[in-house]
């Protein structure tokens, strides 16, 4: 059996990874400054980390939801005190696109209505209603197409207030960063006049803080630096440091029925342990207020760079735009300087790396970029 053919591989195996830094299978060392996809919050095989879902495992590491885990519990009431959502209720799942499924399909049951309003750029996920309000034609079928989505631009608030006026929206759903679009924040102001159309309105913000959550931006989620409370707020992939996890955080305005959202693994033993002690871990080495000051300091001496066009972004969750002639810098830092980044269309780089990251690390890269530019 061969596997189904859909990803571009670099020609690279990773068998090992410890905080900042990964090494593959001939033992070649590379530093890490995209975290396979912003997942790795707080570094490659933290001690605490994997001590923690090594001892869960030994004792049990699945039953489904039919039975009382404390452990998801455990979890609400640690993620209660670090983002400051007290009276929020958490429903786990498995992944940033499961997360803004049942975020959508929660707001619906509420308004009891299917248009979802979203924005130009974005990107939600993969699955059918996920990947409908996802601004990509090339990655929907004809089956995800039937959603009744609009597209607005970003930070126009006046066609937002037309659009919710027609009374037939269930939900609008935005991206507290722009990540796969480029990194583009949102403005403050705009943010603002959202939550507050989508009050008169009485129609659910979601906001979707998969890849800009979890202390990243140097707050806990992207959206506190504009001072607004959504709806609801979808988490995935720094939640679980590498496991899969995924989540909402939903307002008490939405009033749970049994039966209306469900999961297999959602919540399982090792999922929540592994969440805990990512939280844990943010909390004990203060890698929000490092992902903060390190998130500045890069953004800085990229500022310095005379070839970069423009650095956008906040904490460690940053897009550098260079010139298209430079569109090859990605590859040569990775197989000529050994060092992982992201890419967001062929001439944006973007940097996720653990929050954990070191000024020496920085340092390095920049280092090695400035050879290369």
């Amino acid at each position: 059996m061969n596997l189904f053919d859909v990803y571009n591989l670099w020609d690279i195996e990773l068998v090992k990874g410890l905080g900042t830094k990964v090494w593959d299978k001939n033992g070649v060392e590379f530093l890490d400054f995209y975290g396979g996809h912003a997942v790795i919050s707080i570094g490659h095989s933290h001690p605490k980390y994997v001590q923690t879902i090594q001892k869960q495992v030994a004792e049990i590491g699945f039953y489904s939801n039919s039975v009382q885990n404390s452990l998801q519990e455990n979890l609400a009431q640690k993620l209660t005190a670090l983002s400051g959502y007290t009276d929020y209720n958490l429903f786990l799942c498995n992944s940033g696109a499961e997360a803004n499924e049942n975020a959508l399909k929660l707001a619906s049951f509420y308004t009891k209505k299917k248009r979802v309003l979203a924005f130009r750029q974005a990107f939600h996920g993969r699955t059918s209603g996920a990947v409908a309000v996802t601004d990509n034609l090339s990655i929907q079928s004809a089956f995800n197409q039937n959603h009744d989505v609009t597209f607005l631009s970003l930070n126009d608030s006046c066609s937002v207030e037309e659009e919710l006026k027609k009374g037939d929206v269930s939900a609008v759903i935005i991206e507290g960063i722009q990540g796969v679009a480029g990194i583009y924040i949102p403005e403050k102001s705009f943010l603002q006049k959202l939550q507050s159309l989508c009050n008169q309105y009485d129609v659910p913000l979601v906001l979707d803080e998969i890849q800009s959550g979890y202390g990243r931006t140097g707050k806990f989620f992207a959206h506190q630096y504009a001072e607004i409370k959504p709806d609801i707020i979808t988490m995935a992939k720094g939640m679980g440091n590498g496991f899969p996890v995924g989540g909402l955080l939903i307002s008490p305005k939405f009033k749970a029925q049994k039966g209306m959202l469900g999961t297999t693994f959602g919540g399982n033993h090792l999922a929540c342990v592994a969440g805990i002690s990512v939280l844990d871990v943010l909390e004990e080495e203060n890698l929000i207020a490092n992902a903060e000051k390190m998130g500045k300091y890069l953004k800085e001496k990229l500022s310095e760079i005379e070839q970069i066009k423009e650095v956008r972004g906040v904490g460690l969750m940053i897009g550098m735009e260079l010139p298209l002639q430079l569109q090859d810098v990605r590859n040569k830092l990775l197989f000529e300087k050994h060092i992982f980044t992201g890419g967001s269309k062929n001439n944006v780089i973007r940097l996720l790396p653990a929050l954990s990251i070191t000024k020496k690390e920085i340092d390095i890269f920049i280092n090695n970029l400035k050879s290369l530019l």
